[in-house]
């Protein structure tokens, strides 16, 4: 065969190439800041005047970190030790922790209590934020109320324990006579948890010292502690009231459903700080005579109602973005109304409201601040009266609020990850 003939045979080829590495502007770092950072001229100016004021402040603030003094006992002995440098009196907070905390009256040697209640927190919440946890823990997250009040608050367990023991009957009741309906199931379960919470008060009252703490009333109650009892307990409780208000305002029965819108419309158009006065003031005009309702309950009823307004809405519009197939469907297979919210109507409106459930929860816990206008010393209480008032911090005023800034940023930050996690978790769509 000749030359010419050989070069014209088609040549096979029986192995791959090896890989090449992409372009130095297609891949890692570089490819990220050409897509997010540099992807044309107005973007690109846009980073470049980003960066600058990120530099500034970091060039202003970093020698004020930097130069931070820790271990005074005054304002007076930072200054003397800075000698007009730059630098802040961080010595604050290591002086003034405990009353950042847990304010400035709570038992100084008694502080396991609300910290031992907060760690027990994060295991009561657990398996009611994560599902794939056991669901035996839910055990724990129906008793943890009433164990981290005694915690708290101190006195006989057995106050708490008669309560529990309260609300357990009446779910019994409930479940023993839902079938008959559910207003009467609900009116049965009520009764038969106020009798025996108040048949216990006076077991309780006979047995005050069957294990009990040291009691601590709501005055000396302050600090970063109460923001945390008002937030916790207040969302809550607000949930599920906030979901029966909505379902109250679609109701056929005319009575219930403008109560609702009422309560509603009402209680959205006033602002919180009157609330939070009216409960310091005139709330406990509407209780019998001689009846001492503490603050606390007061301030948590108030601002309870306020947020159950706000999610009521929230859910409503979860309801309405229903399509009504999904109440057919739950018709056509012979759920009553109780049986067709809790299986298929409710899980599908409240994976819809997340995003408006979770924006009303924060913006309540940033909402708890609004005590220190009627004297309740919580954080930013505690910061504007009595720390600030002290001789020795007084010209305090960066550090103390950074601090709360932090604190709060913390906490907020951490619910708004949590829902994008969980509606991520939630999507069944195709993606």
């Amino acid at each position: 065969m000749s030359d010419t003939h050989a070069q014209s045979v088609a040549f096979v080829r029986d192995t791959m190439l090896p890989e090449q590495a992409p372009p130095a502007s297609e891949a890692g770092v570089v490819k990220w800041m050409r897509e997010n950072l540099f992807p044309g001229p107005v973007n690109t100016i846009l980073t470049l005047l980003a960066i600058y004021f990120i530099y500034k402040i970091v060039a202003g603030s970093l020698p004020w970190f930097w130069n931070g003094i820790w271990t005074t006992s005054s304002l007076a002995e930072c200054r003397e030790i800075l000698q007009g440098a730059t630098g802040g009196c961080f010595s604050v907070l290591t002086e003034r922790w405990n009353q950042l905390l847990f304010g400035f009256k709570y038992p100084s040697d008694q502080y396991w209590r609300p910290l031992v209640a907060f760690i027990l927190l994060a295991v009561a919440v657990a398996p009611v934020l994560f599902a794939h946890l056991p669901r035996k823990m839910l055990l724990f997250t129906g008793i943890y109320p009433f164990l981290a009040f005694w915690l708290i608050w101190g006195g006989t367990i057995l106050s708490p324990l008669m309560v529990l023991i309260g609300v357990l009957a009446g779910l019994a009741a409930f479940r023993r006579i839902e079938a008959s309906g559910f207003a009467m199931a609900a009116l049965a379960g009520l009764v038969t948890a106020v009798v025996i919470w108040w048949l216990g008060g006076f077991l309780a009252s006979a047995a005050s010292g069957v294990l009990a703490l040291e009691a601590v009333p709501s005055r000396d109650m302050g600090g970063f502690m109460l923001n945390m009892i008002l937030g916790t307990v207040c969302v809550s409780l607000s949930l599920p009231i906030g979901i029966l208000l909505a379902l109250g305002r679609q109701s056929h029965m005319p009575i219930i459903k403008w109560i609702c819108v009422v309560f509603i419309e009402f209680i959205r158009g006033v602002p919180l700080i009157t609330l939070l006065f009216v409960a310091n003031v005139v709330l406990s005009y509407f209780f019998p005579p001689e009846t001492n309702l503490d603050l606390i309950i007061r301030v948590i009823i108030m601002i309870t109602a306020f947020a159950s307004a706000y999610i009521a809405e929230v859910v409503r519009g979860g309801l309405a973005a229903l399509p009504r197939g999904q109440y057919e469907a739950a018709d056509s297979l012979g759920l009553d109304y109780a049986q067709s919210m809790r299986l298929i109507i409710l899980p599908q409106a409240l994976k819809i409201s997340i995003p408006g459930i979770v924006n009303v929860a924060v913006g309540l816990f940033k909402d708890t601040t609004l005590v220190s206008v009627i004297s309740m010393f919580d954080l930013v209480g505690m910061i504007r009266g009595p720390i600030l008032a002290s001789t020795e911090w007084n010209g305090v005023y960066w550090e103390l609020w950074g601090f709360a800034v932090l604190t709060f940023f913390v906490v907020c930050y951490g619910i708004s990850q949590y829902s994008q996690w969980l509606e991520r978790q939630l999507q069944r769509d195709h993606r």
